[in-house]
């Protein structure tokens, strides 16, 4: 399957919330404390055959870019591995020195392929979601497989020059 990723468009800001609605629970999402509205940050989309198949959103604060969120809607076909391969250049195009994100305890799919990715995990904030639901009430007490969801578990790859 033929991929292409691009920037974010204005167009795109609609699909954005939603898509970000139908997979956290609400067009926000929370990390380290933060609120973040994905669709008013910058991102990539992938499209394929002219469809949209995969975003990440992006936050780049000094020297460091966070991946807020990423969707692949064709798991298995290397969407997300392409949108973390162009979220690294987008972080060196502005300059940063490391890409990092934010995921839960429960998403072992999720953990799996950042670390196949080079990512490291930095950072395990035990407890750190009842916090983030203080914010967002809309985080379930179960996830992915029925584990509860507890911790934060922050994972990074720095850039090279």
């Amino acid at each position: 399957m033929q991929m292409t990723v691009r920037p974010v468009h204005d167009s795109d800001r609609d699909w954005v919330e939603s898509l970000t609605a139908h997979d956290f629970g609400s067009a926000v999402v929370v990390s380290r404390g933060h609120v973040h509205w994905p669709s008013t940050l910058a991102g990539l989309v992938v499209e394929a055959a002219g469809e949209r198949i995969g975003l990440a959103t992006l936050a780049v604060a000094g020297e460091r870019c966070e991946v807020v969120t990423l969707h692949s809607l064709r798991p298995g076909y290397g969407v997300a591995r392409l949108l973390l391969e162009h979220a690294a250049g987008y972080a060196r195009q502005r300059g940063c020195r490391s890409l990092w994100l934010v995921t839960t305890n429960d998403n072992t799919q999720a953990l799996r392929l950042y670390q196949r990715a080079g990512m490291r995990i930095v950072a395990v904030r035990l407890g750190a979601v009842a916090a983030s639901r203080l914010l967002k009430p809309e985080i379930p007490l179960l996830g992915n497989d029925g584990i509860p969801i507890r911790d934060e578990i922050e994972l990074a790859v720095d850039l090279p020059d």
